[in-house]
Protein backbone atom coordinates (compact mmCIF):
# COMPACT_ATOMS: atom_id res chain seq x y z
CA UNK A 1 0.00 0.00 0.00
CA UNK A 2 1.77 3.16 -1.11
CA UNK A 3 0.65 5.54 1.74
CA UNK A 4 1.31 9.29 1.47
CA UNK A 5 4.45 9.30 3.23
CA UNK A 6 5.83 7.34 0.26
CA UNK A 7 4.34 10.15 -2.01
CA UNK A 8 6.21 12.58 -0.56
CA UNK A 9 9.41 11.05 -0.89
CA UNK A 10 8.95 10.88 -4.78
CA UNK A 11 7.36 14.68 -4.98
CA UNK A 12 9.57 16.29 -2.03
CA UNK A 13 7.24 18.49 0.04
CA UNK A 14 8.66 22.06 -0.73
CA UNK A 15 5.27 24.02 0.00
CA UNK A 16 4.38 27.44 -1.73
CA UNK A 17 2.46 29.86 0.81
CA UNK A 18 1.12 33.33 0.97
CA UNK A 19 -0.93 35.15 4.13
CA UNK A 20 -4.13 35.93 3.84
CA UNK A 21 -3.10 39.19 3.22
CA UNK A 22 -1.27 38.98 -0.19
CA UNK A 23 -2.73 40.35 -2.72
CA UNK A 24 -4.59 38.05 -5.36
CA UNK A 25 -1.97 39.54 -8.45
CA UNK A 26 0.52 38.19 -6.30
CA UNK A 27 -0.73 35.44 -5.57
CA UNK A 28 -1.41 34.30 -9.12
CA UNK A 29 2.04 35.40 -9.72
CA UNK A 30 3.34 32.51 -7.29
CA UNK A 31 1.01 30.00 -8.79
CA UNK A 32 1.98 30.63 -12.44
CA UNK A 33 6.12 30.90 -11.82
CA UNK A 34 5.89 27.37 -9.04
CA UNK A 35 3.39 25.93 -12.04
CA UNK A 36 1.05 24.73 -9.09
CA UNK A 37 -2.86 25.46 -8.95
CA UNK A 38 -3.12 26.39 -5.17
CA UNK A 39 -1.02 28.01 -2.67
CA UNK A 40 -1.39 27.37 1.33
CA UNK A 41 -2.50 30.47 3.69
CA UNK A 42 -0.21 30.25 6.59
CA UNK A 43 0.25 32.87 9.51
CA UNK A 44 2.66 32.62 11.75
CA UNK A 45 3.45 29.11 10.43
CA UNK A 46 -0.43 27.97 11.25
CA UNK A 47 -2.37 27.24 8.74
CA UNK A 48 -4.93 29.55 8.14
CA UNK A 49 -6.31 28.12 4.97
CA UNK A 50 -5.72 27.30 1.05
CA UNK A 51 -6.21 29.57 -1.96
CA UNK A 52 -6.74 27.95 -5.35
CA UNK A 53 -7.30 29.29 -8.87
CA UNK A 54 -10.82 27.74 -8.75
CA UNK A 55 -11.23 29.67 -5.24
CA UNK A 56 -10.42 32.60 -7.09
CA UNK A 57 -12.30 32.15 -10.30
CA UNK A 58 -15.55 31.07 -8.07
CA UNK A 59 -15.20 34.77 -6.00
CA UNK A 60 -14.69 36.47 -9.10
CA UNK A 61 -17.96 34.86 -10.99
CA UNK A 62 -19.96 35.17 -7.59
CA UNK A 63 -18.98 38.68 -6.82
CA UNK A 64 -18.79 39.79 -10.50
CA UNK A 65 -15.99 41.54 -9.85
CA UNK A 66 -12.39 41.43 -10.11
CA UNK A 67 -10.00 43.50 -8.18
CA UNK A 68 -6.73 41.70 -8.17
CA UNK A 69 -5.45 44.10 -5.48
CA UNK A 70 -8.19 42.22 -3.05
CA UNK A 71 -6.28 40.08 -0.30
CA UNK A 72 -6.36 36.48 -0.49
CA UNK A 73 -8.12 36.71 2.76
CA UNK A 74 -11.36 37.13 0.79
CA UNK A 75 -11.37 33.83 -1.88
CA UNK A 76 -9.52 31.13 0.41
CA UNK A 77 -11.22 28.22 1.70
CA UNK A 78 -11.12 28.89 5.26
CA UNK A 79 -11.99 25.13 6.28
CA UNK A 80 -8.51 23.23 5.35
CA UNK A 81 -9.40 19.66 4.70
CA UNK A 82 -5.67 17.73 5.61
CA UNK A 83 -4.53 14.18 5.33
CA UNK A 84 -1.38 12.43 7.22
CA UNK A 85 1.79 10.68 5.87
CA UNK A 86 0.69 7.37 7.10
CA UNK A 87 -2.79 7.59 5.37
CA UNK A 88 -3.35 5.56 1.89
CA UNK A 89 -3.26 7.09 -1.53
CA UNK A 90 -6.61 5.46 -1.89
CA UNK A 91 -7.86 7.32 1.21
CA UNK A 92 -6.29 10.62 -0.99
CA UNK A 93 -8.24 9.62 -3.95
CA UNK A 94 -11.68 9.17 -1.14
CA UNK A 95 -11.22 12.33 0.91
CA UNK A 96 -10.96 14.85 -2.50
CA UNK A 97 -13.91 12.81 -4.14
CA UNK A 98 -15.99 13.20 -1.47
CA UNK A 99 -15.22 16.99 -0.65
CA UNK A 100 -14.29 17.91 -4.38
CA UNK A 101 -10.90 19.23 -3.67
CA UNK A 102 -8.20 19.00 -5.94
CA UNK A 103 -5.22 19.62 -3.04
CA UNK A 104 -4.80 17.88 0.08
CA UNK A 105 -2.23 19.40 2.58
CA UNK A 106 -0.41 16.71 4.85
CA UNK A 107 -0.24 17.68 8.59
CA UNK A 108 1.72 15.21 10.85
CA UNK A 109 2.01 16.34 14.76
CA UNK A 110 0.28 19.74 14.00
CA UNK A 111 2.88 20.79 11.54
CA UNK A 112 2.38 21.16 7.39
CA UNK A 113 4.87 19.01 6.17
CA UNK A 114 3.40 18.60 2.60
CA UNK A 115 0.86 19.90 -0.31
CA UNK A 116 -0.36 16.62 -2.78
CA UNK A 117 -1.93 17.38 -5.38
CA UNK A 118 -5.02 15.38 -7.44
CA UNK A 119 -2.29 15.07 -10.00
CA UNK A 120 0.22 13.67 -7.48
CA UNK A 121 -2.31 11.31 -6.81
CA UNK A 122 -2.91 10.14 -10.12
CA UNK A 123 0.71 9.44 -10.62
CA UNK A 124 1.07 7.58 -8.00
CA UNK A 125 -1.88 5.01 -9.10
CA UNK A 126 -0.61 4.76 -12.25
CA UNK A 127 3.10 3.93 -11.19
CA UNK A 128 1.76 1.20 -9.01
CA UNK A 129 -0.58 -0.65 -11.16
CA UNK A 130 2.58 0.11 -13.97
CA UNK A 131 4.51 -1.77 -11.06
CA UNK A 132 2.40 -4.48 -10.13
CA UNK A 133 1.75 -5.89 -13.93
CA UNK A 134 5.70 -5.51 -14.43
CA UNK A 135 5.92 -7.37 -11.67
CA UNK A 136 3.04 -10.39 -12.95
CA UNK A 137 4.37 -10.29 -16.30
CA UNK A 138 7.89 -11.14 -15.16
CA UNK A 139 6.36 -13.90 -12.49
CA UNK A 140 4.36 -15.86 -15.76
CA UNK A 141 7.42 -15.67 -18.37
CA UNK A 142 9.58 -16.74 -15.63
CA UNK A 143 12.20 -13.95 -15.73
CA UNK A 144 13.45 -13.48 -11.81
Amino acid sequence: MTTVRDLLKVKGNEVWYVTPSNDMLDTLKIMAEKNVGALMVLEDGKIKGIVSERDFARGVSKEERCSLKTTVLEYMTKDVVTITPEQSIDDCMVLMTKEHIRHLPVVENGQLIGLISIGDVVKAVISSKDSTINHLENYIEGRW
